[in-house]
Parts: C-alpha cells; structure tokens; sequence
C-alpha cells in the first residue's frame, strides 16, 4: 500500500509501488500466504510507519488506549491522529509528516502561543497551532500551502493569510483517519 511517506514526490511516477508477480531470483515459485501473525504485523507497522512512531512509543499508546474508556482502536487512532507533527501535515504546513516533525523540532510551531517542540505533543479541542513569526518559518509554510492543496479534515480548520494557523475544533474520529486500516488487527496483535 502506498503510504505517501515522501510528500509530493509519492505522486511522481519515480515512486514505484507495483509489485513483481514472483519473486526475485531464479526461483519461479509464487508467495505463499501469509499467516495471521504476518497480517496482524503488517497492519502495525503499516501505522507505525504511517505515524513515524517507533516500537516504544506504539507501546505506550497502546496501553494509554487500553486504559481509556471505548473501543480501544478507535482510541488508539484518535491518539495518534491528534499527535501535533500529525495535525501540522494534516493543516497543510509540511508536506510530509517527516517534514512536519523536524518543523516542530526546530521551533517553527507555536500552541496556544507557547513553543512547543515535541512532535508527540498531544492536541486537544481548541488549542490554536500557528507558525512563528520569523521570515524562513513563514516561507516554508507558505510555499507548503500554495504548492500544495491538502483537504483539511473535519476535526480541524485552516486559516492561511499572512500568518497561517490551525484550530482544533473537536477531537479526532475513526472516520478522521486517512488511510484504510483495521484496528482490530492491530488491537490482537498487541494484547497478547
């Protein structure tokens, strides 16, 4: 599945994603099928990569999520989609949540008109994520904005002018979510 992991260039026909029918080498036999464990797996690293978040990290929202009251993906989810790297690619300031994440490492983000530096910083309903006001913050930001025409989710909303900013209108859903997953996979895998 592609994950688009490098912003724009995931569009250009230089991102290759189709798959060979066999495999390589001499070898013309097909793939067997993958065993459930290799499903549940791939479903979990598939948002582990999607997300940027490593093993521990995964751990930790896992158990945050199994704690909480609901459906433990559904909670899962809205924990990784509120993560603040997340919502500045969601908002349209960074191409990529690569590119997101090094923004608000090095300071180009603000919530609630506090510097926030960590990625993993949680948001919550009407917290205000603007850009600093310094000339290289702004730059790239805008030429995020005008380059690329994102689709803002519901949970958030967008104001771009001379100084862009997003507000948290409401917490994340399962239906915020961009790519297909099934979190029940990952919910197995995890609590074994």
């Amino acid at each position: 599945m592609k994950l688009f992991l490098k912003g724009s260039r995931c569009d250009s026909p230089k991102c290759a994603f189709e798959r060979r029918d066999t495999p390589p080498g001499m070898q013309s036999g097909r793939r067997g099928k993958p065993t459930d464990y290799a499903v549940h797996l791939r479903e979990k690293q598939k948002v582990k990569h999607y997300y940027g978040v490593l093993e521990r990290q995964f751990r930790t929202y896992f158990k945050t999520a199994a704690r909480a009251r609901g459906n433990t993906g559904d909670v899962l989810m809205t924990l990784l989609e509120r993560r603040l790297d997340n919502v500045v690619h969601r908002l349209g300031f960074a191409q990529s949540r690569a590119q997101a994440r090094q923004m608000v490492a090095h300071g180009h983000v603000t919530v609630g008109g506090h510097r926030v530096d960590r990625p993993s910083y949680l948001v919550r309903p009407s917290d205000v994520i603007r850009i600093k006001n310094r000339t290289k913050s702004l730059q790239l930001v805008q030429a995020n904005l005008a380059q690329h025409q994102r689709d803002v989710p519901d949970f958030l909303s967008v104001e771009a002018g001379a100084m862009p900013e997003g507000i948290v209108t409401r917490l994340p859903e399962m239906a915020d979510v961009s790519i297909p997953i099934e979190p029940q996979l990952i919910i197995e895998l995890c609590s074994k």
